[in-house]
């Protein structure tokens, strides 16, 4: 007996994940290429493919003003801070961005596909839900990283 599509990602497993993005993630990772990547659900290709990177000289607002206003993305953001001890330390984070005015339809879509992208993504070190700005502000993630 034959199962159509077992390979193929479906509703309930998630979109596939593009080697690009994976291979940017780890660009940020381990090179410091980029200071954040920016994913999108490709829904033709039905995996998750890289939108846009930020170089290492870019802002937090920068990242921020790369987020579409109405539709949902996911994004890595590798944030450098100094300890209390005056050590500089780095972590990434893992932002699903789901704006409250985006469509029912890109919410579910990327609700759904979030877990496998980022079981994907080894090395994450906190993850943050944001449906407006004022969730992931920078304090936010200070905050957490703390």
């Amino acid at each position: 007996m034959a199962f159509r599509g077992l390979g193929r990602p479906n509703a309930s497993s998630g979109m596939g994940v593009a080697d690009h993005s994976k291979n940017a993630f780890v660009e940020l990772k381990l090179k410091k290429v980029y200071r954040y990547v920016i994913f999108k659900i490709d829904e033709k290709k039905r995996e998750v493919v890289v939108e846009k990177t930020g170089g290492p000289a870019e802002s937090y607002d920068d990242f921020t003003a790369s987020l579409p206003e109405n539709d949902c993305r996911y994004a890595v953001y590798d944030f450098d801070f100094v300890t209390s001890e005056n050590c500089q330390k780095s972590k990434i984070f893992f932002i699903a961005w789901s704006p409250s005015t985006s469509r029912i339809r890109a919410k579910m879509l990327y609700a759904t596909s979030k877990d496998r992208f980022r079981r994907e993504l080894d090395g994450v070190h906190y993850e943050i839900q944001a449906t407006d700005p004022t969730e992931m502000d920078l304090e936010v993630l200070r905050d957490r990283a703390n």
